[in-house]
């Protein structure tokens, strides 16, 4: 599977020199494209860009050596990776704002081709500074940012979102979960100058990022799915999270220079951020208050869901509606459907191209459901997870049949970042999967919570697994799946569950990476 920090670019070495330098490249450097960009040493190729980062298990300046040794054309890094950039024989270039007054300047020895080191105070800073000069300077002026952010469902909303715009409009979308401070960069860095749309997702650690992100994306479309208690333990209340989600709205342009915040009404803190925009609003949910809401939901299993769509036109009374059926797994996802179907009504998209790139998301969304061993079927949900999330991915799991004598099995882990809501969140999952599974497997000590109140409620405890560490799970599960049987894995990633999904495919490389929150 292809790493999830490096992608394609349309950067060459002129566009970083003049993000980092403020000023044109020097006539010896060569625009020479720089096809790829990444934050792991071991993904560069001939010709591409490094960026040395400190992660929290291992500092990218360490590996400076080993880019330049594969053959890297240009490196962005801090000062400490000047001597190993000396010591490879590359050419450096001090970008640090304190030697801004004296001009960036080229080694005096320095040869035509010859990779160039980016010396700058902040890696992470430097990247974005990259990332906000190819989208301010190298884009069309016809190109249009739709940001996505929300607690949950931001990488299924934007993956439905682009198949929808793009039966209309050259569309380019975030890959994976590439939506930090780091990742979303990378994804401006893909930006080409004949796009029409960008389908943007902004996740957040703190407050303050997604404003930071909007700042570098620039978008005039704003959606937010729902405000949840993930990353509760870093932001502290669930209303400091609703806070620094509405910062995406908070930076749209005002209605009149087209600005539109698309709003799920469903949710009481999302709504409250239609005081906190100038930009029109757009609602969707299951209400008819909305512009755009859905009722007559009803799940088809693997087959998929129906429902039926209304829509009012803005400054109208009256409403069209229609009947649809999406091959999108479990009746949660027609809240997907109403998000990513509002930002093509806003973006003006007919019902007959809305219906088609329902249909031809098909193949990208249910990538999640894949062949297990001993004749099993998985749902791989492993991203991340949260108590609502989880309890969607039950009742998907609920929603679908197993074949003849299958049962219906959730391998749950820890969800974590709940801060004070840890142990609720927990005891409200296993509650609900003791409603719903016919075997439960947890994983992790927070998992363990799962699995007890499952059993306090009821649960067969000769069908309720606790295990401690992933590598006891996959031994657990190659023993207790047969034919016929449908199991969820959900979990936060911090306990290896994408090891477990890996141990029990038939075949790898497979998932839908989402959300991060």
């Amino acid at each position: 599977m292809a790493s999830p920090t490096y992608t394609e670019t349309n950067i060459t070495q002129h566009t970083v020199w003049g993000a980092l330098t403020g000023e044109p490249a020097p006539l010896a450097v060569a625009p020479a494209p720089l096809p790829h960009a990444g934050l792991d040493s071991r993904d560069i190729q001939p010709g591409d860009l490094f960026v040395a980062l400190a992660g929290q298990q291992t500092d990218g300046h360490s590996y400076i050596d080993a880019a330049l040794a594969q053959g890297a054309a240009a490196i962005i890094c801090e000062e400490r990776g000047m001597a190993a950039a000396r010591q490879a024989g590359a050419g450096w270039v001090d970008c640090r704002r304190s030697r801004w007054a004296l001009h960036a300047t080229l080694p005096a020895d320095y040869t035509t081709g010859q990779p160039l080191v980016y010396v700058v105070d902040d890696s992470t800073v430097a990247l974005q500074q990259v990332g906000a000069f190819q989208r301010q300077h190298r884009t069309s002026p016809a190109l249009k940012v739709i940001g996505i952010t929300g607690s949950v469902g931001k990488t299924s909303t934007k993956e439905l979102a682009a198949a929808l715009l793009q039966q209309h409009y050259r569309t380019l979308a975030n890959r994976g979960n590439l939506n930090s401070e780091q990742g979303l960069p990378l994804t401006l860095l893909r930006l080409g100058g004949d796009e029409e749309r960008a389908v943007l997702e902004m996740g957040m650690y703190d407050l303050g990022e997604i404003a930071r992100l909007c700042v570098l994306a620039r978008p005039t479309i704003g959606l937010v799915t729902m405000v949840g208690p993930v990353h509760l333990e870093r932001l502290g209340t669930i209303e400091r999270i609703a806070q620094a989600k509405a910062e995406l709205v908070q930076a749209l342009p005002a209605a009149d220079d087209g600005g539109v915040a698309i709003l799920n009404w469903d949710d009481e803190r999302v709504r409250a951020m239609a005081g906190m925009t100038a930009a029109r609003i757009f609602r969707y949910g299951f209400t008819p208050e909305a512009d755009l809401w859905a009722d007559e939901v009803q799940s088809m299993g693997m087959e998929g869901i129906r429902f039926r769509f209304h829509y009012r036109q803005p400054g109208q009374q009256r409403v069209e509606s229609l009947h649809l059926r999406a091959p999108l797994l479990g009746s949660h996802s027609v809240q997907t459907a109403l998000a990513a179907t509002a930002i093509a009504l806003v973006e003006e998209l007919s019902w007959e191209q809305i219906v088609a790139g329902l249909q031809s998301a098909a193949g990208q969304l249910r990538l999640v459901v894949v062949a297990g061993i001993n004749g099993a079927t998985v749902i791989d949900d492993t991203y991340n997870a949260s108590p609502t999330s989880t309890i969607a991915a039950l009742n998907v799991l609920a929603d679908v049949q197993p074949r003849t004598r299958g049962r219906r099995i959730a391998v749950l882990g820890d969800m974590r970042e709940l801060g004070s809501y840890t142990d609720e969140g927990h005891k409200l999952v296993g509650r609900r999967a003791a409603d719903l599974v016919d075997v439960l497997v947890t994983v992790g000590e927070l998992g363990a919570a799962i699995a007890a109140e499952a059993g306090d409620v009821g649960f067969n405890r000769a069908d309720l697994h606790a295990t401690a560490h992933w590598r006891d799970t996959v031994s657990l599960l190659q023993q207790l799946l047969q034919a016929g049987d449908m199991v969820l894995v959900k979990g936060s990633r911090a306990v290896g569950m994408e090891t477990i999904v890996d141990a029990i495919v038939v075949n790898g490389d497979h998932r839908l990476a989402e959300d991060r929150a």
